[in-house]
Formats: structure tokens, sequence, C-alpha cells
């Protein structure tokens, strides 16, 4: 059973979407209280957080720059704002997934399922590998969601972790945008292969902020991308 936190000061929609979770069989903890949250979400360490953005003092884009401080917590956002821009900041601050109020109740659910089927560990075990990997500078946990380059922690959300642990797997070796939607989203049906782009793009952007020079991941356009080793790297 999967534990939820759900985050919203409007308590009609807290009760609403936490009797809806709740039949489906998810544990859901619910709280009018970003900070009270917070706090929760670093005891408990829940599987998947669905936040709204809209709430006073402490908004739903202060909660996850908080939570991405120490986490890579799969978090859903739930606005009541239709603009794109609002969105893309969201996506871009590291949300696993976005949807806009008013939704329908079945595809809350299917995509709450689809932040969940995407948590490191459960791609992992897909893909068959161990509990840890390491390539060259690079290094991740997946028992502890942890990653590190160079010694030096990085932050991602699940998503971005399971596509780095899919192309680090196998170095040298290109993986078309397909093959890492496959192996990243499963049967996600609400993303495109474009995703991967921007996966690709935020991991590429937080592993610079420990390591300017990193230059690992390549693009090959038209082909897909590959975790480049080089000959110096001792693959672990």
């Amino acid at each position: 059973m999967a534990n939820l936190v759900l985050v919203d000061d409007d308590r009609t929609v807290l009760s609403a979407v936490s009797q809806l979770l709740e039949k489906e069989g998810y544990k859901v903890q619910g709280f009018t209280d970003p900070e009270q949250a917070l706090r929760t979400i670093g005891r408990s360490k829940p599987d998947l957080a669905v936040v709204d953005v809209q709430m006073p003092r402490v908004d739903g884009f202060e909660m996850l720059r908080r939570i991405r401080e120490s986490s890579n917590l799969p978090v859903m956002f739930l606005s009541g704002e239709t603009s794109d821009l609002d969105e893309a900041m969201g996506l871009r601050l590291g949300a696993d997934d976005y949807m806009h109020k008013p939704f329908s109740p079945r595809v809350l659910v299917e995509r709450v399922r689809a932040c969940l089927r995407r948590k490191p560990e459960t791609v992992a075990a897909q893909i068959g590998e161990g509990a840890s990997l390491t390539r060259g500078a690079l290094h991740m946990d997946r028992d502890c969601h942890e990653v590190s380059w160079n010694g030096h922690p990085v932050y991602l959300t699940g998503t971005e972790f399971n596509v780095l642990w899919i192309i680090a797997q196998r170095p040298n070796v290109v993986f078309s945008r397909a093959r890492v939607l496959d192996s990243a989203y499963g049967d996600d049906i609400h993303v495109t292969d474009r995703s991967i782009d921007s996966q690709i793009k935020r991991i590429r952007i937080k592993l610079r902020k420990v390591d300017p020079e990193f230059d690992a991941i390549e693009t090959l356009y038209g082909l897909g991308y590959r975790f480049v080793m080089k000959p110096e790297d001792t693959l672990q």
C-alpha cells in the first residue's frame, strides 16, 4: 500500500481527494498546513506528495523547493490556475506531474499511479539492476534515492533519477527517446518522447551546479542520448 501526503488549504477539496484516493487503496495523510506537511514528509518518507499550488504563506512551489533540498520524493501539483507559465514553472522546478482543477477523478487516480510507477526502485526492478550503480564520478543509490557526482550530492526528481539510471547503466550505448520513455514511464499515456528532452536538460543543469564541466550526457541528434565513459574512468 502506497503512502500519500495530500496538501490543500481548501478542506472541501482535501476531503474529496482523500476519499477518492483511499477508495483506491492508498493510505492518505491530509494537511491544510504546508509546514506540518513538510515535517511529516521529513519523518515518514511517503511515496508521493500531491500538493496544491495556490496556498497562503507557503505555496506549492516553495514546498517543492524545500522538499528538493533533501529528497527526490515524487511530487504532483494540483492547481486552479490554467496558465501554461505556471505549469511550465512547476515542471521546471522538479514536479513530476501537474493537473489543473477541476479535474477528472479517474484521470487523477491514473496519474497518481503513473507517478508511483516512475519511482526509482520500480524502474530499477523492471530493468533488473541492483540497488546501486557507479559509473566513473557518478554514484546512484536506489534504496536511499541518492545521487552524487564526485562525492557532491545531486537532488533529482523520481523521473529524473529513472532517466539517468537507464542511460548510465550501459555507458556509451545510444538510447533512443522511445527506449528511455518505455523504461522510465512504463505505460503512462500522458507523456511523449519529447518529455525525455526536458528531463535530460534538467539533469544536466543539476549536475553542472556541482561540476560546471559536466559533459557525460551526450546528445546524438536524430538518434537519442548516451552516458559517456572516458577511458580513464573506472567502471565499478
